[in-house]
């Protein structure tokens, strides 16, 4: 389990094919002092497994469902990833709970600079849209965000303050741009009872039998 608080940010050195896996090797000096074997780590909100540990990198393998369900495909050499290691059972949530599986890739539609913000408007997954409020959470590249507004055709904007611009990878987005998304974990939940519901409710008033009283 993750909270979406970046720690830092780190570089892809090296990206390795495997026989049945894809190995990238992530430069993060600030970072790789504090992991072990086996720890897990969120790579632009994607939960992966440390394998490696080799001076100021660590490496992880990917598995071909991730490398079509996330942006990680796309890594090549140097391009930088945002890093949150797994939320230890004492620690604040400071962001909200984010499990670090990654529900589809979304696009930056327009970026629009407003005073000192930056507003992102991203079109989403419709399985991510459907579970995505005004004003509720989303995981964008890992990064825990507010929803600022819905705009329609599943697309929501999203505003981004300085200093996540400046520490994560959400800066050097552009407008094209494609992003990890992980819905919101309650609105999962909700969605899920609402559905079970739906499919176990008689829709024919005939079959809705009359409450026995005493």
């Amino acid at each position: 389990m993750f909270t979406g608080i970046i720690e830092a940010t780190g570089n892809i050195r090296d990206v390795e094919d495997l026989e049945s896996t894809r190995r990238f090797r992530v430069e993060a000096p600030g970072l790789v002092a504090e992991l072990r074997h086996g720890d897990s780590v969120a790579v632009d909100g994607a939960c992966l497994t440390v394998v490696e540990l080799d001076g100021d990198r660590f490496g992880v393998d990917v598995i071909g469902t991730t490398l079509e369900r996330t942006i990680a495909g796309t890594y090549g050499e140097g391009s930088r990833v945002n890093l949150e290691r797994a939320l230890g059972a004492a620690q604040r949530i400071d962001g909200h709970l984010v499990q670090g599986h990654i529900d589809g890739v979304g696009h930056l539609m327009r970026y629009i600079m407003e005073g000192e913000f930056w507003l992102l408007d991203f079109r989403l997954p419709r399985e991510v849209a459907a579970l995505t409020v005004e004003h509720g959470s989303i995981a964008v590249n890992g990064v825990s965000l507010t929803v600022s507004e819905d705009l329609g055709d599943d697309v929501f904007r999203i505003g981004v303050i300085p200093y996540t611009k400046e520490h994560t990878n959400l800066g050097g987005l552009a407008e094209g741009s494609v992003v990890n998304v992980e819905g919101d974990l309650i609105g999962k939940y909700v969605g899920k009872v609402l559905a079970e519901t739906a499919l176990r409710s008689p829709t024919d008033p005939a079959q809705l039998k009359p409450r026995k009283t005493i």
